[in-house]
């Protein structure tokens, strides 16, 4: 951390105190929008957005490294082949089963049930994914030209 973003932060409390406070509620938030999107607006990839604007914001405030420690290179490099390879699971899932891929009815004796659990890990793999991208982004972008 250099002597110019310990100055920053010793002036700007205020905004210390009030992104504390806040991105709890904004990974919350981005957990409903995920949760919620199969029944309603939302779903996997505003909840992975909504999601790193959270870190995001912890980045701008507390700084790269700060965000660096807090979130390694090699969790979000995990999440994003977690994300992709749990979309593409249950696609391989369904073509296991005898179906389509994507076939959701495959997924379950119900294909109301076998919908809404496809629907479900296909979101959470795209929300994963995009969290992981947009957060990856952010760093390679903003940790540019520094040491």
């Amino acid at each position: 951390m250099s002597l110019s973003d310990i100055r920053f932060m010793r002036r700007k409390v205020v905004l210390r105190v009030v992104s504390k406070i806040l991105i709890p509620f904004i990974l919350l938030f981005g957990l409903y929008v995920q949760w919620h999107g199969d029944f309603g607006p939302g779903g996997g990839f505003q909840a992975g957005v909504i999601f790193a604007s959270a870190f995001i914001l912890y980045a701008l405030i507390f700084g790269v490294e700060q965000t660096r420690r807090a979130v390694p290179a090699w969790v979000t490099r995990s999440g994003l082949a977690v994300g992709v390879l749990l979309y593409a699971g249950v696609g391989v899932a369904t073509l296991l089963l005898g179906e389509n891929f994507l076939n959701y009815n495959a997924l379950a004796s119900d294909p109301i049930q076998g919908q809404h659990l496809g629907i479900l890990l296909v979101e959470l793999g795209v929300g994963i994914t995009v969290c992981c991208a947009m957060i990856t982004i952010f760093i390679a972008f903003a940790g540019r030209g520094r040491s």
